[in-house]
């Protein structure tokens, strides 16, 4: 039964995860089940309500603020389309859960892990709770590898500092993917810290 199921595809950016998702729900809606793709309006890449992969694929999307506004739009759906699901706020765990119990399926992308390499969001609950995670891996930026598993924040061409705030809305930053190896993260307040310390000791 395609029910009571909740697949998580994952990665960082550029790996392919909204494009994954689109092919599978794309699938469904050839199996004549009922869709509704979810997309958080925190996310204004897309300029209507719709989610679009970076080749161009899309599909309609509900643009919603808050993860309990979630369970109002998907009565009538079989399967259920999440896409970004590190933007939601925290009730996204206990709805998500709630969908499976109703005999829901749903499959949702989302970063794992921030600009900062941490854990993002609430991927760490919602991976536990899946019952399929795809993991998928990115062409780093820098080198060329295939195994890139972050997401690089750069801010006029260079790495963005780590004090910088987790979501930057509207602002010159862009990302890359990038492998462990070639991924920065750079401490500018840490150094000047660290910095007036040695400076405070030589004084002395």
């Amino acid at each position: 039964m395609d029910g009571y199921s909740f697949e998580i595809i994952t990665g960082p950016m550029s790996c392919g995860k909204t494009e994954e998702l689109l092919r599978r729900i794309r699938r469904c809606i050839i199996a004549k089940k009922k869709v509704k793709v979810i997309s958080p309006d925190v996310d204004t890449r897309s300029k209507g309500d719709y989610i679009e992969s970076r080749n161009g694929l899309w599909l309609d999307a509900i643009k919603v603020k808050h993860s309990i506004e979630i369970l109002s739009r998907v009565k009538d759906a079989e399967v259920i389309a999440i896409d970004e699901l590190q933007f939601f706020d925290s009730n996204i765990v206990k709805v998500i859960s709630q969908l499976m119990n109703e005999g829901k399926k749903i499959i949702g992308t989302g970063l794992e892990l921030d600009f900062k390499a941490e854990p993002f969001g609430s991927m760490p609950e919602l991976m536990c709770i899946a019952t399929k995670v795809d993991k998928l891996h990115a062409v780093c930026m820098k080198c060329g590898c295939e195994h890139a598993t972050r997401t690089q924040r750069l801010i006029d061409g260079k790495p963005a500092d780590k004090n910088s705030p987790l979501i930057m809305i509207g602002g010159d930053e862009t990302y890359e993917a990038r492998c462990i190896k070639c991924y920065e993260l750079p401490d500018v307040k840490g150094r000047s810290k660290a910095l007036g310390l040695k400076l405070l000791q030589f004084n002395k």
